[in-house]
């Protein structure tokens, strides 16, 4: 997990299959994906690729880009029964559930109910391999658990997150309804892709939209 994507200057001439993207440059900016906050963290430092006059920090796309394939290559080796991914906040809920859905990884949505990994006596409590959250911050009681019981945790993570018991970035707009889902739908896209459940050209019967949360709901 200590894997660390070398970093490419910007304009630089790159080989054309390294410098594809996972989506077309113009997707991933209309999603969001790249908005931060007006917060930097020391630990998001690498991943900003620059502050708009507005005060916002900006992420660069190619390292999430690069952070999503290598998350997908490890959470391609778990049984799907043994990924846990946790979404307390209203915005992650509908992108989780559509990525547990397609992966069979197993969805934490809402309130996270403290024990569930830790509690050996709670009826609920499940015993994952691996956990994703979406934000470290609003699924910090997760994030304490797994650290506690040794489970690895992948996160996505804005420009004003810590790693605090992170084991791996994902570097995103960890907020916003149309970043989320297009996180999740390219991260479970990938995931089967690896697995091979996937041709490396196809995508999967959903789409980005589907992932996507209601505001009504």
């Amino acid at each position: 997990m200590s894997e660390k994507p070398e970093s490419e200057e910007e304009g630089e001439t790159a080989k054309p299959v390294e410098e594809e993207l996972l989506l077309p440059r113009d997707a991933l900016l209309s999603a969001g994906i790249h908005i931060g906050t007006r917060i930097k963290t020391r630990n998001m430092e690498p991943f900003i690729y620059r502050v708009r006059p507005d005060g916002l920090f900006v992420l660069d796309i190619k390292k999430t880009d690069e952070r999503i394939r290598i998350a997908a290559k490890f959470l391609s080796r778990f049984e799907p029964s043994k990924i846990a991914v946790v979404a307390s906040r209203l915005y992650g809920q509908q992108p989780v559930r559509k990525f547990c859905e397609l992966t069979g990884a197993i969805p934490i949505v809402g309130r996270f109910v403290p024990g569930s990994l830790s509690n050996p006596l709670y009826p609920e409590r499940i015993e994952p391999d691996v956990i994703v959250v979406t934000d470290p911050r609003a699924d910090s009681q997760a994030v304490t658990e797994a650290a506690k019981v040794g489970i690895p945790v992948l996160a996505l993570c804005s420009t004003d997150n810590d790693f605090d018991g992170i084991d791996f970035v994902i570097p995103t707009n960890n907020k916003g309804r149309k970043a989320l889902a297009t996180i999740y739908w390219l991260l479970a896209r990938q995931v089967l892709r690896e697995r091979g459940e996937l041709a490396p050209d196809q995508d999967p019967n959903v789409s980005i939209e589907d992932f996507i949360t209601k505001l009504e709901e």
